[in-house]
């Protein structure tokens, strides 16, 4: 059976001496009270609810699933999942970070994303139930009318009511142009819905007692294409005007998807007849509410690999320890026993490291991610909201699509670590692979993020966002420089600045003659720009360390983080250069093969 432990020291490291996010909250007024005790406290009460209440579900509730009654359309969640849930908003956790308008606590995004990492680490496909709740407040706390705000939030902050996004069709997947479900508009200034939407991830279940739906549809003259969709809210019982419930809505599961993971987590079919939805936002506006949504859950899928990858790597790593096979190359190090532990093996502590190196710089970047969006809500100064949403677009893809290709990677090189027991279902590794594995896809595939990181956000506005960061690499090997003790974390990451500005151009340029060179560059352009990403934080995290050591700090906390430090930049970091050639390679190569596809 596998085990967890909330990683508390790291994310302490990161938020309190990389980071400094409760000097950078003083700045915000709502958040300005908020201190390292606060947040302390908060993380440990967080992870013990991870640890002790919905770990235990985890391979249970895989080997369970969900239950559909075709009858009634009702989804049943594994067994404990109902009870888990009633904990965690007996425990307030749902309503930690949103507005206290409407009976949240106000904390800081930054410190939810935390207590998230953790859940996702315990049990994605429970966090998952009230993780998309979060979206539909957040789009509907941006756009929804006062009325629909003092309907929905309130049940959706307390956690009484969840929520979906119900976006995707069967014949039409990131191409919500095609969508095809409709609405009518009534006298009474509602709308009937009709339409089927799939792959709607908590859909339908049994943990609250309403789940509002956020739908696109079409208007009867709309437009074409994805100028023509329009929000609605659509709730599963229709709500009174007091906010108590009415009847059953015409929106119900037809069908749960047969996944390959995610096994607790009710992926639905769902049928719309002459459902009752009010609109959120403006009429053909939809995908500008619906986008709040999206952003929020892009970062939560890349929270959630980062969760996988931390539990994976922590019982790979017990595993390693523990494991005797064959002998040290170098010579026996267990005399005591009949072979070395295989810890001792090169090999396994490069997929050890890997998985820990992938977990610690994802760790840094989202917590970093996630005090950009403390700062776009929330600050005073309109000129640091401006800025923290314009970086955090750039971050945004790279969030999902990074953290999601490390994560499936960190996960199956943990599952290696144990060799055949890594195969069997009791060990749990193979259930981390299968649920890592959807991260990559859904939210916008990897390769979807990839275009909007290279065609929108960096040559959609010539680089200018890009240069920011770069901007804030700059500021840094300036600052270390002269540090010799950093010399092997800067040179690195100052080479790669200066090649980055160098590679954007020239695939710019190739595009702009023919844009099927971005899409042949865009994957490869993405990794090198998560490196670039990663290498910032890791020489941040490794200044720390080395200050705190030339400080007298004896704590091995820090030399642990220079040795994955430098295992970093020695055999992660250098993926850029063959990336960089495999993209410039250029378009030719892929679509000049219609003899080779026939």
């Amino acid at each position: 059976m596998p085990s967890y432990n909330p990683p508390l020291r790291d994310m302490q490291f990161v938020m309190h001496e990389v980071l400094n996010v409760t000097e950078q909250l003083k700045q915000i007024p709502r958040h300005a009270d908020t201190d390292a005790d606060t947040i302390n406290a908060v993380l440990e009460e967080g992870g013990k609810f991870a640890a002790n209440v919905i770990f235990p579900l985890n391979i249970s509730g895989d080997a369970e699933g969900c239950k559909l009654d075709k009858t009634t359309h009702e989804v049943t969640a594994p067994k404990g999942f109902k009870e888990a849930y009633a904990q965690y908003v007996e425990g307030g956790w749902a309503a930690l970070s949103c507005d206290p308008d409407y009976g949240g606590q106000g904390l800081p995004f930054v410190l939810n994303q935390c207590i998230y990492e953790m859940m996702n680490s315990a049990n994605q496909a429970w966090t998952m139930y009230p993780g998309l709740s979060h979206g539909a407040y957040e789009a509907l706390h941006a756009h929804g009318t006062d009325e629909q705000k003092k309907l929905y939030l309130p049940k959706l902050v307390s956690g009484e009511w969840t929520g979906t996004m119900c976006l995707t069709e069967p014949h039409c997947g990131t191409d919500l142009g095609m969508l095809r479900s409709k609405a009518e508009p009534q006298p009474d200034g509602t709308y009937k819905l009709n339409g089927a939407k799939i792959f709607i991830s908590a859909g339908e279940h049994d943990l609250a007692e309403n789940i509002v739906h956020l739908v696109l549809a079409r208007l009867p003259d709309a437009p074409k294409g994805s100028k023509g969709i329009s929000l609605f809210a659509v709730p599963k019982y229709n709500v009174k005007a007091d906010g108590s419930l009415g009847t059953r809505n015409g929106i119900y599961c037809g069908g749960l998807e047969h996944k390959m993971g995610i096994h607790a987590n009710s992926t639905c079919q769902m049928i719309l007849e002459n459902a009752v939805g009010t609109l959120v936002g403006q009429p053909n506006k939809g995908l500008q509410a619906m986008f709040v949504m999206m952003n929020a859950a892009r970062l939560g899928v890349g929270n959630q690999s980062l969760g996988l990858t931390e539990v994976a790597y922590q019982n790979a790593l017990a595993y390693a320890k523990d494991r005797i096979q064959m002998r040290s190359l170098s010579g026996v190090k267990a005399k005591d026993k009949d072979a070395d532990p295989i810890i001792v093996h090169p090999d396994v502590r490069k997929m050890l490291l890997t998985a820990k190196a992938y977990a610690e710089g994802g760790r840094a970047l989202a917590c970093y991610c996630a005090m950009l969006l403390d700062q776009h809500l929330y600050h005073p100064d309109e000129k640091v909201r401006k800025e923290s949403d314009e970086m955090l677009a750039l971050l945004t893809p790279i969030i999902k699509a990074f953290l999601t290709d490390n994560g499936f990677e960190a996960t199956v090189m943990c599952q290696q670590v144990f060799g055949g027991h890594g195969y069997i279902k009791e060990w749990g590794m193979e259930q981390f692979v299968r649920d890592a594995r959807i991260n990559m896809i859904y939210e916008g595939t990897n390769t979807v993020q990839s275009l909007d990181l290279l065609g929108r956000k960096i040559l959609g506005n010539n680089g200018a966002t890009l240069k920011k960061f770069g901007k804030l690499v700059g500021q840094l090997v300036e600052a270390e420089g002269v540090n010799e003790k950093m010399a092997e974390f800067i040179n690195p990451l100052a080479y790669l600045g200066d090649q980055m500005t160098k590679f954007t151009t020239e695939v710019g340029f190739k595009g702009f003659q023919n844009p099927d060179e971005v899409g042949a560059a865009a994957v490869d352009y993405l990794r090198v720009a998560g490196h670039l990403v990663f290498g910032y934080f890791f020489a941040r995290m490794a200044s720390v360390a080395l200050k705190e050591i030339a400080a007298g700090n004896t704590d091995p906390f820090y030399q642990a983080k220079l040795q994955t430090a430098r295992f970093y930049f020695a055999k992660l970091f250098p993926e850029t250069a063959s990336l960089m050639r495999t993209a410039r390679a250029g378009s030719k190569v892929l679509m000049d093969t219609d003899l080779a596809l026939a």
